[in-house]
């Protein structure tokens, strides 16, 4: 946490891992259950659930299907460290590098380059028969009114595929609730566009989703940067912003967020609901990673605790199914629904088959069984990035995270690294990320970059990672030579960055 508050879970996590370090638990050792450890420890079940969540995120701990938790082996090298991220107090301020976002946005998704930029699935991973035969299937049985204008809410037949599917995750919204839109971004844009207008402030935890701050800076929304970690956001600070008058709302993931991929415990998202019906300021929850989920049941969203209608819940299927496949929503809460008319002028309709095609995928289960297959694969390829990241900057200090869902990777580079500078040599050898810059203001995460995990580790892309990392040694070891040459606080090579991209 940003002012060093810790919740009970991450202090038990903290003892865990002391044990482990010091060899008073060893490798392979049993841990107690969770309701043995609830009973020693005096706490509740969730408590529990958070603490080891934490350690298997980490590394230090692993699950094993209807046996229990074991402590697992650490790598022959000293584990790769968490990326750090500084603290800072933070009042409304506009976006800025807008045309940078935009352009290297735009670069993200060449797919000539190797994909390390967008967050996508590789193609490999995507149910493509099943798609098939869902979309036929649902246009055989199409009525005819199904090929008319289509309804701006989104199809019954889809909203009602959407809640019941819910439903069986733990959660519930009702079908009339349900606004289907193109994509989760659109979705976020109507969202936004209705609760604020030009000029308000949206609370945001950085680094954050570029895209998202691409959006609010197009809408001409300012923001209100709260720091985040690995391990999720100061809740203090969440409610310092909401008291600021001209914070209208706040947009949040609370599983597995992009870039960092922190998962907030259940008490954190009860808390945020708590503070928003305390406030009178409107949560709108991107939740596009939840499903992404490497455990069997995936988290909960925010949502869940809502009780006043103050939390908008947003999400789509591009992160989980296919980027290609535009379908997204926004749940509008009951508190809300004087704002239907102005949402429904504004949301565009979604193609009728696709809609239709993707109800007949989740009530055939055949979504929910790519869901299933998908868990594991997306579990071991990020620990083969990791593995393959560590050692290809033997040597070198970094920090990377190790999320528990999602296929999102954060590495941190020395503070002599430009992010700008990198991107610019990566472009000029094929190769896409995104550079921290474009994560956050002032600069601060500019010796970070993202990396998509999200297409199976071939050579190319080891190849890529070792192309990158042998870039970082020179000028790491440049910079160690003649420290002088780097300032600090300085974003050497931004404006020359800036001009190769037009």
């Amino acid at each position: 946490m940003g002012t060093g508050l810790q919740f009970e879970y991450q202090l038990l996590a903290n003892s865990i891992r002391e044990k482990i370090q010091s060899g008073e638990l060893r490798y392979g050792q049993r841990l107690c259950s969770i309701r043995q450890f609830a009973a020693q420890h005096q706490v509740s079940l969730n408590t529990v659930k958070s603490c080891y969540a934490l350690l298997e995120a980490q590394g230090w701990i692993e699950a094993r299907e209807k046996i229990g938790y074991f402590v697992r082996a650490m790598s022959s090298t000293q584990p790769l460290g968490l990326p750090e991220h500084p603290d800072f107090q933070a009042s409304a301020r506009e976006v800025s590098n807008l045309d940078l976002q935009i352009q290297i946005q735009n670069a993200a998704i060449n797919s000539r380059l190797v994909q390390l930029g967008s967050i996508q699935l590789s193609p490999n991973l995507i149910p493509i028969q099943a798609l098939r035969r869902s979309v036929q299937r649902a246009l055989k049985h199409a009525q005819p009114e199904d090929f008319l204008y289509s309804n701006r809410q989104g199809h019954l037949s889809l909203r009602q595929a959407l809640s019941e599917h819910w439903a069986e995750d733990g959660f519930f919204i009702p079908p009339a609730q349900i606004y289907i839109s193109n994509g989760c971004m659109p979705a976020l844009s109507v969202v936004l566009q209705s609760l604020t207008e030009v000029d308000n402030a949206v609370i945001v935890p950085t680094p954050n989703y570029n895209g998202q701050l691409q959006l609010l800076a197009l809408l001409q929304r300012k923001i209100i940067e709260i720091p985040a970690n690995t391990q999720g956001f100061d809740l203090a600070r969440l409610e310092q912003a909401m008291q600021q008058p001209n914070a209208k709302a706040c947009l949040l993931t609370a599983n597995y967020q992009n870039p960092l991929g922190f998962c907030l415990s259940q008490s954190e998202k009860e808390h945020i609901a708590q503070l928003a019906a305390t406030y009178q300021c409107v949560v709108i929850e991107d939740d596009i990673y939840a499903e992404c989920s490497y455990a069997a049941n995936r988290p909960l969203p925010i949502q869940y605790w809502d009780q006043a209608g103050y939390v908008v819940y947003c999400g789509s299927v591009s992160k989980s199914l296919s980027s290609a496949y535009r379908v997204g929503w926004f749940c509008l809460p009951e508190r809300l629904q004087s704002l239907q008319a102005k949402l429904l002028l504004q949301n565009v309709s979604v193609n009728t088959p696709l809609q239709l095609g993707l109800a007949d995928l989740i009530r055939s289960r055949a979504y929910r069984q790519h869901l299933n297959q998908l868990k594991p694969i997306l579990k071991h390829q990020l620990q083969d990035y990791r593995q393959c990241i560590e050692q290809a900057f033997s040597g070198i200090p970094i920090g990377l995270n190790q999320p528990a869902g999602g296929y999102v990777l954060w590495l941190q580079l020395p503070e002599c690294i430009d992010s700008i500078a990198m991107y610019d040599f990566a472009q000029q050898h094929g190769i896409n990320i995104v550079p921290g810059l474009l994560f956050g203001e002032d600069a601060r995460y500019n010796n970070c970059v993202r990396l998509n995990a999200g297409h199976e580790l071939s050579d190319e892309i080891c190849q890529a990672i070792q192309c990158l990392a042998d870039w970082v040694r020179q000028q790491f070891r440049s910079a160690t030579k003649n420290p002088l040459s780097v300032q600090s606080g300085s974003v050497p090579g931004l404006n020359a960055g800036v001009q190769s991209l037009h």
